[in-house]
């Protein structure tokens, strides 16, 4: 990553404030990323078709998708520590009722209702992230932030394995446990987050004050976030499906959905870094040409290969992800929570949209097609990337502070 990227790296994992959002991210995520192993076992309970399975991950990203703009104005205004406690406990409750879903209508009310606790934490923690981060490392905080987020969907799936194995389904409600857990600390840490978010408000200048939206810039930073979104959660959806129906058991596809993720979120990482050295522009176009060719070897490769394939296309479709944030978070000024909420939210839905549309297609011409019939979003995606202009083109528009600019001094504990 160079001296540069380890420097920030060094100054964002020293940031307190910032590392308890990680882990309240980690669980909100881990939470989510269960929903996908209880796929197979959801089919064949209540006999589904391809496209009726895409729906119940859309019923999740949908409500998250859809609250997270609100919940990104509540961050902005009425911001309480105690609003990421209660979105984890009220995403555990649901996530725990998953494995008792009497009917497929059931499934979908429950993902529906875990679906709006995951679109209450995400504004509220993008934008306390940003905020609690010094600009010089921006980038490299939100990749660790969102890292934390693609660890704990990483780790999902294994916990789905390993609940489905030892207690079957409705070993689900077993998730109380750890989401309560970290609830508790995280109602106690979040003073820390919000002195920090005081504190940093009060000293903010006007830098941002005469700034307007770019709202063109934006949109387009918004239609890369979607077509990844798009990709990536196709393919992590119906791996497990894929390779159930290829005869490999849950002990090959758990650790493989899990490894796709994982390099995901090392993707993030070196990502962020890297942006801070090389260009935000620069790295989400090149990330995504080379998701194309990891794509495509991973699709038309399935079996032993897929660990190593699946590996490179995590790393290379996820690691514009927080890179993105960061631009659309500079694109509008003093509305970090909103910015948060509604690209988060658009990846979320456009990505909830795309998995049922990938299913129809696999219903078609198969799964393995459909998955390399991805390669196109992945390569649209980076051609839109390109008319995004260059930090340097935007002039310096300041860091986004709800209230006002973020001022240079470290906002450490």
């Amino acid at each position: 990553m160079g001296g540069e990227g380890v420097t920030s790296l060094r100054l964002a994992l020293g940031n307190a404030a910032l590392l308890t959002l990680m882990l309240g991210h980690f669980t909100n995520d881990m939470l989510g990323g269960v929903l996908t192993l209880l796929l197979p076992t959801m089919k064949e309970r209540f006999d589904l078709s391809n496209a009726a399975v895409g729906l119940v991950p859309l019923a999740y990203t949908g409500m998250a998708s859809l609250t997270q703009p609100l919940f990104g104005f509540v961050s902005d205004r009425y911001g309480r520590r105690w609003f990421a406690s209660a979105a984890l406990l009220w995403a555990a409750a649901f996530v725990a009722l998953y494995g008792f879903a009497p009917s497929y209508p059931a499934l979908l009310a429950f993902a529906a209702l875990a679906g709006v606790a995951s679109g209450a934490y995400h504004p509220l923690g993008a934008s306390n992230a940003s905020i609690v981060a010094e600009d010089r490392y921006r980038n490299v905080a939100m990749s660790l932030y969102t890292v934390g987020g693609t660890s704990g969907y990483a780790l999902g799936p294994l916990v789905a394995v390993g609940l489905l194995a030892l207690f079957g389904a409705r070993g689900t409600a077993l998730l109380l446990v750890p989401a309560a857990a970290v609830a508790a600390l995280l109602l106690s840490q979040m003073r820390v987050v919000e002195k920090v978010r005081r504190a940093r408000q009060a000293s903010a200048g006007t830098a941002a004050a005469g700034e307007r939206p770019a709202w063109g810039p934006l949109g387009r930073v918004m239609a890369v976030a979607m077509l990844r979104s798009w990709v990536f959660l196709s393919v992590i959806q119906f791996i497990p499906i894929w390779y159930d129906d290829l005869g490999f058991g849950r002990g090959f596809y758990g650790p493989l959905v899990t490894t796709i993720i994982l390099s995901g979120a090392v993707g993030t990482l070196i990502g962020g870094a890297l942006a801070d050295r090389l260009g935000q522009r620069r790295i989400v176009v090149v990330s995504l040409a080379l998701a194309i060719p990891a794509l495509l070897l991973f699709a038309g490769l399935p079996g032993r290969y897929a660990l190593l394939t699946g590996a490179l296309f995590g790393l290379a479709c996820d690691a514009s992800l927080s890179v993105t944030l960061v631009m659309a978070q500079r694109l509008v000024p003093g509305r970090v929570g909103v910015t948060s909420g509604v690209i988060l939210g658009l990846g979320f839905i456009t990505g909830g949209i795309g998995v049922p549309i990938t299913g129809r297609l696999a219903d078609a011409v198969g799964i393995q097609a459909a998955l390399m019939s991805l390669g196109v979003l992945a390569a649209i995606g980076s051609l839109v990337a390109l008319t995004i202009p260059r930090e340097a083109e935007l002039g310096g528009r300041a860091a986004p502070v709800p209230g006002g600019a973020v001022p240079a001094t470290a906002a450490r504990r």
